[in-house]
């Protein structure tokens, strides 16, 4: 089968005037252009169509990318993103940032390998995603707030979450209360240390730095952070875990030091993932719509590569689900 350097080379020009005078380019004159299609004739040359154009055509593919591939969290995230583009036609690849600049995710990016993308990761920087949105190429961003003329964000009201989750452990009679954070990169955890602080100011409450531990997010994370916080032999009477992955951590670390949840302290999470509900104690957390999130950042890209004009913000709500972690003092 003829390719396109074949007829280049029977009509005497580069490969790149060749592909202008078949695909009907301007740039060319029409003495060059008749030649060049009449060396494809002879040579029976025919158009490849996967291969044509990758960056025009569509691919009906939409890339999820997420900061690690594993953890409860993400699971509602993903079921929300492919059943949505499922509906609308289109598969789902997930992949991770995983890799720096050599990531699946860097690749999808620059080179466009899918028709849009949806990004869920605090690791991945900023320029790349600005660089590749295109209105032929739509960017939905999670968990960041992140300008560009292509690119659309869906955020969750993470320092409402956080607000409610510190006032509901003041409600039930907690006077100490400490914060276990996540990544220090993490949009999310500082807008929950925002809500954090704002309620100790608004019930007269002081903050102490030591009461601040990184738990970085993960269950292991949160256990060791928790058996510090044990150490320092100042234990507070509240603690607010800024994901429930970190308060289940902290559950374990509390059942090994003797320590009773909620009679000695009370814990509040945040997410609410599945294994919330199943830890003993549950877990009271902060509810964020995590399906939703996913289904609403798919139908947008749907909605963009269908030419449509969208606002560049959408925010959801969160919910304070009270389980037996907590109790009134």
């Amino acid at each position: 089968m003829a390719t396109i350097k074949d007829v280049a080379k029977a009509a005497g020009v580069s490969v790149s005037t060749a592909s202008y005078a078949i695909n009907g380019s301007s740039k060319i004159s029409e003495a060059t252009r008749a030649r060049v299609l009449e060396a494809a004739r002879q040579l029976n040359y025919q158009k490849n169509g996967l291969a044509t154009d990758l960056k025009r055509s569509s691919t009906k593919t939409i890339a999820l990318i997420l900061n690690d591939l594993s953890g409860p969290y993400y699971s509602e995230l993903i079921r929300g993103v492919q059943e949505t583009a499922l509906e609308s036609g289109y598969d789902l690849i997930a992949c991770s940032s995983f890799g720096g600049k050599e990531s699946t995710a860097i690749k999808f990016l620059r080179e466009k390998r899918v028709d849009g993308v949806i990004v869920s990761a605090h690791n991945l920087h900023d320029e790349p995603i600005v660089e590749s949105a295109r209105r032929s190429f739509p960017v939905v961003v999670l968990d960041r707030l992140l300008k560009g003329e292509h690119i659309y964000n869906v955020l969750v009201d993470n320092e409402q979450g956080g607000y409610m989750a510190t006032e509901h452990l003041i409600r039930c009679g907690c006077k100490h209360i400490s914060y276990i954070s996540g990544a220090s990169n993490s949009y999310d955890h500082k807008l929950r240390f925002q809500g954090y602080m704002r309620a100790l100011t608004d019930y007269g409450l002081e903050y102490s730095p030591k009461m601040n531990i990184s738990g970085k997010f993960t269950i292991e994370g949160g256990y060791m952070a928790t058996k510090l916080l044990i150490a320092q032999r100042s234990l507070p009477d509240g603690i607010f875990y800024a994901n429930d992955e970190m308060a289940v951590g902290g559950l374990k670390a509390f059942e090994e030091a003797g320590i009773r949840v909620p009679d000695d302290i009370s814990i509040v999470g945040f997410d609410d993932i599945f294994l919330a509900e199943h830890v003993n104690p549950a877990l009271t957390t902060i509810r964020q719509p995590k399906y939703e999130a996913g289904a609403l950042a798919a139908h947008l890209i749907m909605k963009l590569l269908d030419e449509q004009e969208l606002e560049h913000e959408y925010m959801l709500p969160t919910e304070l689900i009270v389980r037996r972690s907590t109790r009134v003092r």
